[in-house]
């Protein structure tokens, strides 16, 4: 190419270019058009379009809005903006906030005074705004459903004074949150409940207020319970002719679950293992301590527990000395029994108790086995094999 077809080439450069630019120009209006024109069109009869297009624009996957709680789209006023600035502010990212809209789209409803309130409300039982943050993406409804604050707050402070961790409340506010909207009274009255019965049943005034802050740490949605409901099941005790003490035992053993099960589900399950075990009513009473599950579980769930350990070879007398198993579902016995055949470890005749226990629990027991299996028997009397 010569001197001058070079000069001309350069030249035309730009004119060739220009049309290249235009076309890259005018894609990039035709997505954003095409953006706008999803927002806009996308939009269901009836829904507020303002609120479509600002959750749109959070990546909210308004698809499952509309399964969940289709009315929310369709209010006239909504906080999408509001609600993002401040659950921003208090550290939650773009997909965060994206997150607790689809979890519980009544989110935007709530406004940014009530966020405020809740905001200060939790903060005084959590460490900072990242552990709250973490919170409400797990409870969203929890925090963003508000109502009877004075009484939250009261409540709050009530528990506080009781002598509950920060933690325990916190736990109540996020699962348990009706217990906050109650009166302060109500509560109260609950407390005092709870505290003279394990006075009568013998209880010390020294150990009553460890023994009822163990108790809420362990099982705090006890409070949701009537005082009715507390008196009727430790009566059905007493009709059974446990002693206070033996009362007090299971009360401590069951964390309080005592009392959110129903007479009539304990009778049965009472007559259920009395028949199985071909037990005496004393015998079946020291069953029950040994192990509550007997008391607490249905009949239908001990059944299928039972049945799945006698088709494994395991005897009802084995199961009458270590009723514990029957706290574990069929699925965790077979798979324990299975780790245990595998290694030559037969439970025929033996104790049950090496398939009690947590998972970490057995596997601690299992490597204990194995390991004792593995070990190669020392002959007392066998020539020791010495190189000089």
């Amino acid at each position: 190419m010569t001197h001058v077809a070079q000069n001309l080439f350069m030249r035309s450069q730009p004119r060739l270019l220009l049309p290249a630019l235009s076309a890259l120009w005018n894609q990039r209006q035709n997505r954003n058009f095409l953006l706008h024109f999803r927002y806009t069109s996308d939009i269901a009869a009836g829904e507020n379009r303002a609120t479509v297009q600002s959750l749109y624009e959070l990546s909210v996957d308004i698809k499952k809005i509309r399964r969940l709680k289709p009315w929310v789209l369709s209010k006239e006023v909504t906080h999408v903006k509001e609600t993002t600035k401040i659950l921003q502010e208090m550290g939650a990212d773009k997909s965060s906030v994206a997150y607790i809209f689809e979890r519980c789209p009544e989110a935007i409803l709530c406004s940014p005074t009530d966020i405020h309130y809740q905001r200060e409300l939790w903060l005084s039982v959590c460490q900072n705004e990242k552990q709250l943050v973490e919170l409400i993406k797990r409870f969203p409804d929890s925090f963003f459903i508000v109502k009877n604050y004075e009484n939250q707050k009261a409540n709050i402070r009530f528990f506080k004074d009781l002598g509950l961790k920060n933690t325990v409340i916190s736990r109540l506010l996020t699962s348990a949150s009706n217990i906050f909207y109650n009166p302060v009274a109500k509560n109260k009255h609950m407390i005092e409940t709870l505290q003279s019965n394990y006075i009568r049943l013998g209880g010390s005034q020294e150990n009553m207020k460890n023994w009822m802050l163990k108790l809420l740490s362990q099982n705090p949605f006890i409070l949701l319970n009537s005082s009715a409901t507390v008196e009727e099941n430790l009566g059905f005790f007493q009709k059974n002719k446990f002693t206070d003490f033996e009362v007090l035992s299971l009360l401590s053993k069951l964390k309080g679950f005592v009392f959110q099960l129903n007479p009539s589900s304990m009778q049965n399950s009472l007559l259920f293992s009395k028949n199985i075990f071909k037990c005496s009513d004393q015998e079946l009473k020291e069953l029950i301590i040994k192990c509550p599950a007997l008391l607490y579980y249905s009949v239908p769930v001990l059944e299928e527990r039972m049945e799945g350990l006698l088709k494994v070879g395991i005897s009802v007398e084995q199961i009458k000395q270590t009723p514990a198993v029957l706290e574990l579902s069929a699925e965790i016995v077979q798979y324990r029994i299975k780790k245990l055949d595998a290694i030559g470890y037969s439970l025929k005749g033996r104790t049950l108790e090496y398939l009690n226990g947590t998972k970490k629990d057995f596997e601690v027991t299992y490597g204990k086995i194995q390991e004792k299996k593995e070990r190669p028997i020392f002959n007392p009397v066998a020539p020791l094999n010495i190189e000089d």
